[in-house]
């Protein structure tokens, strides 16, 4: 198993140090041209959404990554990975728009309003949750499977090879939602 992590900005490594630890090969997408290279899905981490999102554009790559998870490759947005996941945000025009969820950015404050707790994670027990200038998701459409809540809002869902969370698992010793992408790319 082979899986391309984006890493224009943002916790890339961090994902990255999480599969190698669970025995997986990784790999950072920087160009148009690392997308040529074999992989089992695609990782979209935490960062700013904004940042990625014009980067995608200006490096081409926002057309094929699209199409990439249109077409079946599995992928993992985490924070800034839902928001460009998303196909509408709150009050913004959306990015690579794959996945049928609203998505509210900036959702629980600004920097210091961070904070970690535990939730429910679907079927798979309570995990550790980090929530660093965290959206949440406001609303799903059809086929949107709720993962997780978090004081009442959405801040996991699954749909078809998409899976997002509004919260940073790559930064908790828990493996649990890599795992769980793990089990749907061998599902695909």
């Amino acid at each position: 198993m082979r899986i391309g992590v984006l890493a224009l900005q943002g916790a890339f490594t961090e994902h990255r140090r999480k599969l190698d630890g669970l025995g997986v090969r990784s790999f950072e997408i920087r160009r148009k041209k690392d997308l040529e290279n074999q992989m089992d899905g695609i990782i979209l981490p935490g960062g700013e959404s904004t940042v990625m999102g014009k980067l995608l554009r200006d490096l081409e790559m926002a057309d094929q990554i699209r199409n990439m998870i249109i077409n079946g490759l599995p992928a993992f947005g985490t924070c800034a990975g839902l928001i460009l996941m998303a196909q509408r945000i709150k009050g913004e025009s959306a990015y690579l728009a794959t996945m049928d969820i609203t998505a509210r950015r900036n959702a629980y404050g600004r920097q210091l309003g961070s904070f970690r707790t535990e939730e429910q994670f679907g079927e798979e027990g309570k995990i550790p949750v980090t929530f660093i200038r965290a959206p949440y998701i406001e609303e799903t459409g059809n086929g949107v499977k709720v993962l997780a809540l978090s004081g009442g809002k959405i801040t996991a869902a699954r749909q078809d090879n998409q899976l997002v969370t509004a919260f940073h698992p790559e930064l908790d010793e828990d493996n649990t939602v890599h795992r769980y992408f793990l089990g749907m790319i061998k599902e695909a």
